[in-house]
């Protein structure tokens, strides 16, 4: 659960940077957040989100990525 300075990445507002701090998902999951760059470790920026469960899209080694809300919500964020 997020705390202090840690958030999951939904929660995040655009314009906001963090750092991956964890990815709580399943291998299959964390196997492809890890193809598009996101892995613990990894600087991103929260570029946009789309209003009611839509996807969010992510800066993450000057590529823009967008992802699904669920897998947006396992990604714990610490902020800079």
């Amino acid at each position: 659960m997020p705390d202090g300075k840690e958030t999951t990445l939904i929660l995040m507002q655009p314009g906001q940077s963090g750092v991956v701090v964890e990815i709580q998902g399943r291998r299959g999951m964390t196997h492809r957040l890890g193809a598009l760059g996101i892995i613990p470790g990894k600087r991103i920026t929260k570029v946009s989100s789309m209003f009611m469960r839509g996807p969010v899209t992510v800066l993450v080694d000057r590529a823009q990525v967008a992802i699904g809300y669920g897998m947006a919500s396992r990604i714990l964020i610490k902020l800079i």
